[in-house]
């Protein structure tokens, strides 16, 4: 029986992780929301009765930042805050160590330098709160816990900016992208294996923040990405392109303490270079 247990299957991260894990030979039992619904108490209690997991990998979440702000708010605390919650509880019942996925959006972006993992959080948006208050239960409730921050993120298995990116640049001659937000892409197959590098190296719990090397902004980023497409991208202000839900401007959270953990992300740039070349 494998002794592993990872939520949110078949979503961006955890096919990515699935992925990982098969070509180690390293056995899991893996659930989308059809087999394990987090923000069902009893139904994760049952699970996890049945599994006893040494491991838990909680890639499981709300991710529809914007419709977070009205249709989605209920749903979005349900999944990433009361969800994490019943993960975390039963999780610490069986005395595993959780690792659980949060983001960026936990800080304001008003910040001119990097943000380190003890900086002060502060969410603008539903996500961000959402996402803040899962952290929150997690510390409350264990001590085997790995908080892993990220932003940005892109992978082979769902949908991102890359992706669309790529597909615009197919039906349009001229883009424009907003230039005034600044992050840390993060390459999916990059978040998996420092999941599993801290689980493998048994390295010192607590929270982390996990992006590929560098910066840019979201223009900077789809100038890399089409930069081979017979396509012209134009800056513009985040003005220019309103979204209900408030995005950080200066997001860039410092690597320092997975670096000093002995894990050295590659740059965006080679990132995204591995990942275009997977897809082609």
């Amino acid at each position: 029986m494998a002794d592993i247990l990872i939520t949110g299957a078949s979503g961006q991260l955890g096919t990515e992780l699935r992925h990982l894990l098969d070509q180690k030979g390293i056995d899991y039992q893996a659930f989308d929301s059809q087999g394990l619904d987090i923000t069902d108490r009893q139904a994760v209690a049952k699970r996890f009765a049945a599994i006893q997991p040494k491991v838990v990998f909680h890639c499981a979440a709300y991710t529809a930042v914007d419709k977070a702000e009205d249709e989605g708010k209920e749903a979005n605390w349900q999944v990433n805050a009361e969800g994490t919650k019943n993960i975390a509880q039963a999780a610490h019942q069986y005395g595993a160590t959780l690792v659980y996925i949060s983001t960026d959006y936990v800080f304001d972006g008003t910040n001119a330098g990097e943000y380190s993992t003890d900086a002060e959080t502060n969410p603008k948006n539903e996500y961000g709160k959402a996402k803040l208050a899962g952290e929150q239960a997690v510390r409350e409730t264990m001590d085997k816990y790995y908080i892993i921050r990220t932003s940005w993120v892109f992978g082979e298995y769902g949908k991102n900016f890359v992706y669309t990116m790529l597909r615009l640049a197919k039906t349009h001659d001229h883009l424009t992208v907003v230039n005034d937000q600044t992050g840390r892409p993060t390459w999916t197959r990059t978040l998996a294996e420092f999941m599993l590098f801290a689980i493998q190296n048994k390295i010192s719990y607590g929270t982390y923040q996990l992006s590929n090397d560098g910066s840019c902004t979201w223009y900077g980023f789809a100038c890399e990405i089409l930069k081979d497409k017979d396509v012209t991208v134009s800056p513009v202000t985040s003005a220019e392109y309103p979204q209900k839900a408030y995005r950080p401007r200066h997001s860039i959270m410092s690597l320092g303490k997975v670096k000093a953990a002995g894990y050295q992300p590659i740059s965006w740039q080679e990132a995204l270079h591995d990942f275009l070349k997977a897809i082609d």
